[in-house]
């Protein structure tokens, strides 16, 4: 059934339903998102909160039995005149801080967004960190566009079966059914443009998703017009090889820009968000060397005044390199439309890397742009040291990369039992000064028992979606007894559990926490104390060490000898990960210091009064205060990374041993460990408001972007 068809089904008092179901605002409004609970329950269910695909399932009774009703024609009513006040809002944050440039639209490039598991374009931090970006940007009123691709095939689906070994399996998103449209001209035929992409001319059509106020246009290249080479450019997400990557980035920021022009849309402000969309900055000086005959010195310094770029990783595998001839091979017509010759060119992305000299697409956007940002304070640091050589003549203090600590989207991440309690003890407007430390002081008015028994709902609450998800499988015939094991067959909703949760890279040592499998064993299988740890996230397609982790904590689920206390969950994302941060009782991370870049799973956890236990690595330096969590070894250099592993799992089995399990278990008459308690509620109150994504595209905003405007 195509959108014309449904809006054709819906009674006449619903007839706005789908509009709702079609912008994302819906997905961080606890209101909205009751609406649909009301409307199909069950199906709400099975959908895993897709309203799209439910209104499409549901049956014209339902529908009219629900138009009949007139409870929910009410509540319906109080949700569409929220949407369209909250839409058309004047008095926003943006409007009111910055009246002056208020008008200058910001454009925001990244290579996946992770907006909502109903449309699965992203594969891990960077897509979730880029979709929170563009909800608060809505939820403050920025003139704000994003850019990005469709993937009809998505990131992959993981399966693991018996013997542990990471598949992939991609599978066609079904557009109707996803919260998009096809943008159309105006003699209704697609908005399309191309991109010379070697020797062939690649078209791409557009996308729309509505992120609240914001749009995001998203391409894709499965269009007549393209050979089926190109028809595939698109298609997944960090798919292929070097080719591949080189062809897709090519599209991202020179097709990116196109499309915005076709749109109508001139953007102040070109937000680089990594380095996959760095080719947007060759695409401006082009059209300004075009347009106004500039040398391309001329041209790149007013570009760099418009240019801003954020890098994610310190992970030298992290950024995208490209061989010379390849560079040569779909940029030797490009050069001369830059007034450069090919040395001059290549110059502009050239690094060492540890195969030789190549294009290196971090170089670019640094070179190019006029503000540059790691993700958090020793990022910071690290991105200095690790790019000096980009300014060879300045001390590493003064390399002109600053930070900006990563945020969460609050709205979105807060559990909605949380988020009741909040509404009581802090105020019913809490949400609207979430980004304000101040506020969070009135947990202490939150009773003991009243913060204990919700945490305890949602320890419940994600077991027994594990169960429901493990159980619904096994009847489907995708699960064997085995995986029925591993996927949490066994996990007890009463006990103390850890939740490790991130893709599976070697440097985020995954396995770290078995590296004395006896003493680990002791502090599981005690019988007075016993403790769990469930397991979840994916390894990229092309990484093997990454998928010998997953096999290796997959085999330990399945040892008889662990006693059902570690489970691996299959196929990660958004929508598991919402039960897994918000019902774990610890959330545990170990990553080789310094090479997490920040990180934002603990920062959801931690907001929903789950402490972290980590390695003081990206966000946890600064979010640690020493009574909201618990820190894995200490901010020390070793002399080989075995050193640095057998210090850091010493650190973690003392912490289990002698604080967290104690302290976990230490119950008063009433049953409540109120020395856990006040870390939950520390751990709520200092991160909570200073890893917000309002705390974090405020600062964006103030210190970037209005300095940017005002150049």
């Amino acid at each position: 059934m195509d959108k014309t068809a449904l809006q054709n089904k819906m009674p006449e008092k619903l007839r706005r339903l789908p509009e709702i179901a079609n912008n994302l605002w819906w997905s961080w409004n606890l209101d909205a998102r009751q609406l649909f609970r009301r409307l199909d329950y069950p199906r709400w269910r099975t959908t895993q909160h897709n309203p799209m695909q439910m209104l499409h399932e549901m049956n014209v009774e339902r529908l009219e039995e629900c138009a009949a009703d007139p409870a929910f024609v009410l509540y319906y009513n109080k949700i569409l005149k929220r949407f369209d006040e909250e839409l058309a809002a004047e008095n926003t944050w943006w409007k009111t801080a910055h009246a002056d440039v208020a008008d200058k639209l910001v454009a925001y490039f990244s290579a996946e967004f992770g907006l909502h598991n109903s449309l699965p374009i992203y594969s891990g931090g960077l897509g979730i960190l880029s979709g929170d970006h563009v909800k608060e940007a809505s939820d403050l009123g920025l003139n704000f566009v994003g850019v990005g691709f469709m993937y009809p095939q998505g990131y992959f689906r993981q399966r693991i079966p018996s013997h542990g070994w990471q598949e992939s399996v991609y599978q066609q998103l079904d557009m109707s059914q996803a919260p998009v449209e096809l943008v159309r001209g105006e003699n209704g035929q697609p908005v399309k443009i191309s991109v010379k992409i070697g020797d062939s001319e690649v078209y791409t059509q557009v996308w729309q998703v509505r992120v609240g106020r914001v749009n995001l246009f998203l391409m894709d290249t499965d269009v007549p017009e393209n050979d089926p080479w190109n028809r595939e450019l698109s298609a997944r997400l960090y798919s292929g090889d070097n080719e591949m990557r080189i062809r897709q980035e090519l599209m991202l920021g020179i097709g990116g820009v196109r499309v915005l022009r076709a749109l109508g849309l001139t953007p102040e402000i070109w937000h680089m968000n990594e380095g996959h969309s760095a080719f947007l900055v060759l695409e401006l000086v082009r059209e300004l060397v075009a347009a106004e005959h500039l040398n391309f010195h001329e041209a790149a310094l007013r570009i760099r005044k418009k240019s801003i770029f954020t890098t994610h990783t310190p992970v030298p595998a992290g950024h995208d390199a490209f061989p010379f001839h390849m560079m040569e091979k779909y940029f030797h017509d490009f050069w001369p439309q830059l007034n450069l010759d090919r040395e001059g060119f290549l110059n502009l992305g050239k690094y060492r890397e540890a195969w030789g000299e190549a294009f290196n697409m971090t170089v670019l956007a640094l070179k190019m742009s006029g503000q540059a940002n790691g993700v958090s304070q020793l990022h910071g640091q690290v991105s200095r040291e690790m790019w000096q050589s980009v300014w060879p003549d300045r001390p590493v203090a003064e390399v002109p990369i600053t930070a900006v600590t990563n945020g969460i989207h609050v709205p979105t991440w807060v559990a909605s039992e949380m988020r009741q309690l909040f509404d009581k003890y802090l105020g019913a407007d809490w949400m609207d000064h979430h980004d304000e430390p101040n506020l969070w002081t009135r947990l202490t008015e939150i009773p003991d028992e009243m913060l204990w028994r919700t945490h305890e709902g949602l320890r419940s609450k994600l077991i027994s979606f594990l169960s429901d998800r493990t159980r619904r499988r096994w009847v489907e015939g995708r699960h064997d007894a085995t995986q029925v094991l591993t996927n949490g067959g066994f996990l007890d909703n009463e006990i103390l559990t850890l939740g490790f949760a991130r893709r599976f890279a070697t440097y985020k040592r995954a396995t770290l926490i078995f590296r004395d499998p006896e003493r680990l064993k002791r502090i599981l299988l005690h019988a007075e104390r016993p403790v769990q740890i469930i397991f979840a996230g994916k390894s990229h397609p092309a990484d093997d060490p990454g998928k010998h982790l997953i096999q290796t904590v997959y085999n330990i689920a399945k040892s008889h000898d662990w006693g059902g206390r570690v489970a691996f969950i299959e196929d990660y994302d958004m929508h598991t990960g919402r039960y897994l941060k918000q019902g774990v009782d610890v959330w545990l991370n170990t990553p080789r210091r310094p090479r997490e870049a920040s990180g934002t799973s603990g920062m959801k956890a931690a907001l929903n009064g789950v402490p972290n236990l980590s390695v003081l690595d990206g966000w946890w330096v600064e979010g640690y205060n020493g009574a909201n969590g618990w820190a894995i070894g200490e901010n020390n250099q070793y002399d080989s990374q075995e050193a640095q592993d057998a210090a850091d799992a010493e650190s973690l089995y003392r912490s289990l041993e002698e604080e967290i399990v104690p302290l976990f278990y230490n119950r008063d008459r009433d049953g409540i460990p109120r020395g856990w308690v006040e870390v939950m509620r520390e751990s709520i109150r200092s991160n909570a408001p200073m890893f917000s994504m309002r705390r974090m595209v405020k600062e964006y905003t103030d210190k970037l972007y209005v300095t940017a405007i005002k150049s």
